[in-house]
């Protein structure tokens, strides 16, 4: 009997100690999900000519973003990311790069940490695109006419062989779009 009450006296001050000990906050933190786009705008140039893997990036939202009627990411929030994973151009395929998010910065110098990429409908690839046919032949293509008489018209049918790739440029001043891969729990808004 005195190992069972001493057992539930030892589950009590573990669950009591345990509840001491989390966070308490006199507001409620606002959850932006994961899926958000942020409409942000470079403010270098970016290429797969010189930027290799984790090279450092940084972009300024040019919008406010609102969440209901709070102004969650105002004007001039920056945000830090890095070149995550990057494809040399190659025979047939343009360069690639994927970039990740990684951090947020208010106006006012709060940062905040946040899981994103640069969105492309890709899977997140910027570049990577097929390139063009090295050269084009010349093909007979016949069609019957209205008496049912073969005429035969040129066309130019692509060859197999594919021109070399080129590195994938991103100007500095473009427009792109960041999208959340995973919540981000957003303790700090500015009041103006």
């Amino acid at each position: 009997m005195k190992k069972l009450i001493l057992l539930f006296l030892f589950l009590l001050l573990t669950t009591l100690s345990i509840k001491a000990f989390e966070p308490v906050f006199d507001y409620d933190p606002v959850e932006i999900p994961a899926g958000t786009f942020i409409p942000v705008m470079t403010t270098q140039e970016i290429s797969s000519a010189y930027c290799d893997d984790m090279t450092k990036l940084d972009f300024i939202s040019y919008l406010d973003v609102f969440m209901y009627e709070s102004k969650i990411i105002p004007t001039g929030t920056k945000f830090y990311g890095q070149v995550e994973k990057k494809n040399e151009p190659v025979i047939g395929t343009n360069g690639s790069l994927v970039i990740k998010i990684t951090k947020m910065v208010f106006p006012d110098g709060y940062e905040m940490p946040i899981k994103g990429y640069i969105h492309s409908t890709n899977n997140n690839i910027l570049g990577g695109e097929m390139t063009q046919p090295e050269k084009y032949r010349k093909v007979v293509h016949y069609q019957k006419g209205i008496h049912h008489v073969a005429m035969g018209v040129l066309q130019a049918k692509p060859d197999k062989k594919l021109k070399m790739g080129e590195h994938h440029v991103i100007a500095s001043g473009a427009e792109l779009i960041i999208v959340l891969t995973s919540p981000a729990w957003l303790t700090h808004t500015l009041t103006n």
